[in-house]
């Protein structure tokens, strides 16, 4: 295929890279011819170093090198041009001017692409005389990395257009994802349920970033905690992209910004770009301060409140036989002794909730996190009433570890509805469930989209899936009851499923399959 690439910045040097490699030849263009240059260099640097790393041969560089051609300018005309992509940058007007330009200048039977992030497919469509032969194409950076990219039908573009940006994709060794023409598409809408409940953590100073982040990994087991990713994206954009999401989908609770980001925005507190985010960088400092040590008497009794719940029962045993094999004295019966800590499994209520119940002398009661941990991490949860010593010595209880093994660090955070680690997973699920339930894309695809674009260990779907929708219906339940906010309403997708047995990931019976 001769592909005509226009805008010759990191995105469409990229896009010029991955399509040259499959074996097309591949145009690139930009208003600034210094561009083109530049961008060639560029491409043919990354294929030198693949083949020094062996993940190329010398003879395959040369050919990609050799299908690279530079345009003078580019809305050039093309008669053999067959697919356009365009990378310039996210505005309306130019991009529409782009289009408008190659339109009169290549046959139409080109197919036209917007790379477009943030803008609707079928406004700049629109723009043309013929929007049926536009679809978007979003790629993401490092394009040759990332190995993911999103098919965008527009509400005018002709159905054969998708099929074939999907074998084009797939033949060039990337996964292709269809995805309806809304808000933030998949990857970016899917991607606000961590940060926006991450921050909604940091408003009701249930814990500090490095906190959050050291959570969101070592219990949730993502690569990056929510703060450390706002900083290396850049808070300007992830707020950004935040508020469009939000208001593009009529202000759904679930998705609401948080009144802490635009002062941080102006202030130029943007991350790593601009030297100081949620963390500070440079002159030898990067990144959160280390994690406090653990104090506090390691030899105080524990007494376990025993939930009853299937969705703690588990946990409250797994977390005895744990401390028990590191030589804790587990309390058993029908209170505490009077110098034992009591820790509460919680599952979407408060520790306070629990206390009122009668749990525990409400100095030295606790919550525990019942999520499994993906690493040697415990969450311990202490409330307004909880005294600071007991606490310390829950801590230390709790860091301990059986034989030779490695103690466990013990994230301390302040009561809330559930815990720092269930809520930000309940946000996971609850919004690519709500993206499943609007049909806005298939569930393979919105975890493959998840996994592949952010680097999830799970996709929302099967990851609600590994905890059960009955159990998820559960947490959401509480959550909301709780806390009364709109934005932890369970999902429709959820209900259902829980109420008729099926998978999260089953994508169902719809009436389209009914008419035969």
């Amino acid at each position: 295929m001769r592909i005509r690439i226009v805008g010759a910045g990191a995105m469409g040097r990229g896009i010029a890279q991955w399509a040259a490699s499959a074996g097309h030849t591949v145009e690139l263009g930009d208003v600034r011819p210094e561009a083109v240059t530049d961008a060639l260099d560029f491409v043919a640097s990354m294929l030198d170093r693949a083949v020094a790393k062996g993940r190329m041969s010398s003879a395959g560089r040369d050919g990609a090198v050799a299908r690279l051609v530079p345009l003078g300018e580019p809305w050039a005309a093309g008669p053999e041009v067959e697919l356009v992509i365009e990378a310039v940058r996210e505005d309306l007007a130019t991009k529409a001017e782009v289009f408008g330009k190659l339109e009169r200048a290549l046959p139409s039977s080109a197919v036209f692409a917007t790379n477009t992030s943030s803008l609707s497919v079928t406004r700049i469509a629109a723009t043309l005389q013929d929007p049926s032969r536009l679809a978007g194409l979003h790629f993401f950076n490092p394009v040759p990395l990332m190995r993911i990219v999103e098919v965008v039908p527009g509400a005018a573009t002709r159905p054969e257009i998708p099929a074939l940006l999907t074998e084009l994709v797939e033949g060039c060794g990337h996964r292709a994802v269809t995805v309806a023409d809304t808000p933030g598409f998949l990857v970016n809408h899917a991607g606000r349920g961590l940060v926006t409940e991450a921050l909604a953590l940091l408003e009701e100073s249930v814990a500090e970033p490095a906190e959050i982040d050291r959570i969101a990994r070592d219990v949730l087991g993502l690569r990056m905690g929510p703060f450390e990713l706002m900083d290396l994206t850049g808070l300007d954009v992830t707020a950004a992209v935040i508020d469009s999401i939000w208001e593009g989908f009529r202000y759904e609770a679930r998705l609401r910004p948080s009144f802490l980001t635009p002062n941080r925005v102006v202030a130029g507190l943007h991350g790593r770009k601009t030297g100081r985010g949620w963390y500070a960088y440079g002159d030898g400092v990067l990144g959160p301060a280390p994690e406090s040590a653990v104090t506090g008497d390691a030899e105080r009794p524990v007494f376990l409140v025993p939930g009853g719940r299937p969705e703690t029962v588990a946990y409250e045993e797994a977390l005895a036989g744990s401390l028990e094999a590191a030589g804790v004295r587990v309390e058993r019966g029908a209170g505490p002794s009077g110098r034992a800590v009591v820790l509460v499994p919680v599952w979407g209520t408060p520790v306070s909730a629990a206390v009122a119940a009668g749990a525990g002398p409400r100095e030295r009661t606790f919550g525990v996190e019942v999520l499994p941990s993906a690493g040697r991490r415990r969450v311990l949860a202490v409330t307004a009433a909880g005294d600071p010593a007991a606490a310390r010595d829950a801590r230390a209880v709790l860091a301990r570890a059986a034989g030779g093994d490695e103690p466990y660090a013990v994230s301390v955070v302040r009561d809330t509805a559930g815990s720092v680690a269930q809520r930000l997973l309940s946000s996971v699920v609850a919004v690519g469930c709500s993206i499943a339930e609007r049909s806005l894309a298939a569930p393979r695809d919105i975890d493959l989209a998840v996994t592949t674009g952010l680097g999830y260990p799970y996709g929302p779907l099967a990851w609600g899936e590994r905890v059960g929708a009955a159990r998820m219906l559960e947490l959401q339940r509480s959550l909301h009851t709780t806390t009364g906010d709109p934005r932890h309403r369970p999902t429709r997708w959820i209900t259902e499923r829980a109420a008729l047995g099926l998978a999260l990931t089953d994508p169902g019976t719809s009436p389209a399959d009914c008419l035969g």
